[in-house]
C-alpha cells in the first residue's frame, strides 16, 4: 500500500488517535496529502491548535523511509483499518486502533479466540485451573489471547503452546521490545505459533498508561475474556470491564472466599460474569460445537502407581504428604511421579505439588 508509510507516520505523532486520524482522512481523502498539509489546512478540518502544532513540530523529525526499514528489519507487518487482513472482530470495537503492528502471523482461524487473563502473583490453584482450561480451549480449536505478563498470562501462553495450539500476545510497548524481558524466549516461540501484536510504534517503552489500551485490544480480538484468578484490584478486571463495553462475554473461575487471590473473580461472578468450572461452560455460552473428545486415560501399571492414583485428586498435594501416606521412599515416589507425568496421568503444579490430570 503506497499510503502505508503515512499511516505509520501519523501513528508516531502523540495525540493523533483514531478520532483525529479519521477526521484527517475524511477531509484530505488520503494520508499522503494530509502529511504534506500546512497549518491553515490542518486547522480547516477542525483540529485544535495544540494538535496542529504537534503535527507541524513532529513531522520534520520523522524519517518515514527509516521507519519502514526498521519494520522490515524486525519482520514486522503493519495492518491498517483499510487492510483486508485487519482482524474483523477488532475492527468492530469503538475507536479501533488505526494501525496494528504484527510479528508472526494472524490467521483466519484466530477469529475464534478467547482472552485469558489474571493475577501476576498466581497461586498453585490459579496455575492449575489456567493450565487445565487453556488446554481444553485449545483442544476445542480456540486461539488463546493474553498479554505476556508474569503470572496467569505467561501460564496461558505456555499452556496453549504445550497443547499444540495458537496464541497471540498483545504488548503495551513497541514490538522491538519484549516486556517482561524474562519472556523473550516465550515471545519468540509465540511468533512461531501465533503472533505478537501492538498498536504502539517501535521504540515505545512499556509505561503504565499503555496497559489499558493494550487490554482493549486483547478483548477486542476475542469472543470473550476468561479471568482464572484475580485479586480485587487486579488489572485483569480492567480487561473484563472493557470486554463488557465491547459486548464480549466475561467468564470467571470461582475461588476460596477467604483467599485474597480469588476476590476479583468472585466479585465478577457476583456481578454477572459466567461461572466457569469446566471448558464446556465456556463453549456452551459461546454456542460453539467444538467440545473436545475426552482423552483415553492411562491406567496404573504397577502397585506404586495405583497407590498414588488412589491418593491424588485434582487438588494439589505435596510430594512429602504422598510419601508420608504411602510410606514409600521419596526417591521411589519422585521417579514414579515423573513417569506418570510423561504418561499424562498426573500434572506437576510447581513446588513439588502434584494433581491428577483431567
Amino acid at each position: 500500500m503506497s499510503e502505508l508509510k503515512y499511516w505509520i507516520g501519523f501513528s508516531l505523532i502523540p495525540g493523533i488517535g483514531p478520532v483525529r486520524l479519521s477526521q484527517i482522512r475524511e477531509h484530505f481523502g488520503d494520508l499522503e496529502r494530509a502529511w504534506q498539509a500546512n497549518g491553515p489546512e490542518l486547522e480547516a478540518i477542525g483540529l485544535d491548535q495544540r494538535a496542529v502544532k504537534t503535527i507541524l513540530a513532529q513531522r520534520p523529525r520523522i524519517n518515514l523511509e527509516a521507519e519502514m526499514a526498521k519494520l522490515a528489519r524486525y519482520r514486522i507487518k503493519v495492518l491498517t483499518l483499510d487492510d483486508p487482513s485487519y482482524p474483523p472482530r477488532l475492527r468492530e470495537i469503538y475507536e479501533a486502533p488505526p494501525v496494528l503492528y504484527v510479528r508472526g502471523e494472524l490467521l483466519p482461524e484466530d477469529e475464534w479466540a478467547l482472552a485469558v487473563v489474571g493475577s501476576r502473583r498466581v497461586t498453585t490453584y490459579g496455575r492449575q485451573v489456567t493450565e487445565e482450561l487453556v488446554t481444553g480451549l485449545v483442544e476445542a480449536g480456540l486461539t488463546i489471547v493474553s498479554g505476556l505478563a508474569r503470572g496467569v498470562d505467561t501460564i496461558a501462553h505456555r499452556a496453549a503452546l504445550k497443547a499444540g495450539g495458537r496464541t497471540i500476545a498483545v504488548l503495551a510497548c513497541g514490538l522491538d521490545l519484549v516486556y517482561p524481558g524474562e519472556n523473550l524466549e516465550l515471545a519468540q516461540e509465540i511468533m512461531q505459533h501465533g503472533a505478537l501484536v501492538s498498536d504502539y510504534p517501535l521504540g515505545t517503552r512499556p509505561r503504565a498508561e499503555n496497559f489499558p489500551r493494550r487490554n482493549r485490544i486483547m478483548s477486542g480480538l476475542s469472543l470473550g475474556v476468561l479471568v482464572t484468578e484475580a485479586m480485587e484490584r487486579s488489572g485483569a478486571l480492567i480487561t473484563a470491564n472493557l470486554a463488557l463495553e465491547q459486548d464480549r462475554e466475561v467468564f470467571a473461575v470461582p475461588g476460596n472466599i477467604f483467599s485474597p487471590a480469588s476476590r476479583g473473580c468472585n466479585r465478577l461472578i457476583r456481578d454477572g460474569a459466567k461461572l466457569v468450572q469446566e471448558v464446556n461452560d465456556i463453549l456452551e455460552e459461546l454456542n460453539l460445537n467444538l467440545v473436545p473428545k475426552a482423552p483415553q486415560k492411562a491406567l496404573p501399571e504397577n502397585e506404586v502407581e495405583a497407590q498414588i492414583v488412589q491418593l491424588l485428586s485434582q487438588e494439589p498435594r505435596h510430594i512429602d504428604e504422598i510419601c508420608r501416606t504411602t510410606r514409600l521412599p521419596t526417591s521411589t515416589v519422585a521417579s514414579t511421579l515423573a513417569l506418570m507425568e510423561l504418561k499424562g496421568m498426573v500434572r506437576s503444579l510447581g513446588g513439588m505439588n502434584y494433581a491428577l490430570l483431567g
